[in-house]
């Protein structure tokens, strides 16, 4: 991605927390840049691109900042609390891309973005998937729920809080609930 492009998404993210998906237009885009609604096209060729190119950029900035949050000689519990920490900051520092993967006119109508939006899921689910094996394997987290289904209540817990946060309109401390969720989720996976 070019400099301009990362510019343009921030913009688009910004239409996108103001005004919802609806919101974000080329010629609202282009006025919040003051640029010509050509200049903008020149970057992107649609709001589709715009918003494909805005959750592949936060793929691979979260990719690296989970690779940065995980240390392999930390316990799988400070590795899980890390993870998820980074991303609730990250997401409190841009609730944008929480607009833009939990919005519904998006998912439903969009083969293109669905893809996206599960690739993300797939890069979360990467790292999530190390720390709940390393902590099975060691004995720390329990074995009595399989390796799936401990991600799947994991990843879907952490979904509805985002989705929560989305639909509260941003209301909520998102970095406080969300670390609140993780040490529930302990509480429940620790072997005691």
């Amino acid at each position: 991605m070019t400099e301009r492009q990362i510019e343009l998404i921030n913009a688009a993210g910004k239409l996108l927390t103001k005004n919802g998906v609806s919101g974000l237009t080329i010629k609202n885009l282009a006025k919040e840049m003051n640029f010509s609604e050509s200049a903008v096209y020149r970057h992107f060729s649609s709001k589709e691109d715009i918003i494909i190119g805005m959750l592949n950029y936060f793929s691979s900035e979260v990719n690296i900042l989970y690779g940065k949050a995980i240390d392999v000689n930390n316990s799988p519990i400070v590795n899980l609390e890390s993870l998820f920490s980074t991303q609730f900051n990250y997401f409190s520092d841009k609730p944008y891309i929480v607009n833009a993967i939990f919005s519904e006119n998006l998912i439903e109508n969009n083969e293109k973005i669905n893809e996206t939006i599960l690739n993300i899921m797939k890069v979360k689910q990467k790292f999530l998937v190390d720390i709940i094996k390393k902590g099975q394997e060691d004995g720390v987290f329990t074995s009595l729920v399989s390796l799936e289904d401990t991600i799947h209540i994991i990843m879907g817990s952490l979904r509805l809080i985002m989705f929560k946060w989305k639909m509260s309109n941003f209301s909520f401390d998102l970095k406080v609930k969300g670390n609140d969720l993780v040490s529930s989720i302990l509480t429940l996976i620790v072997v005691k």
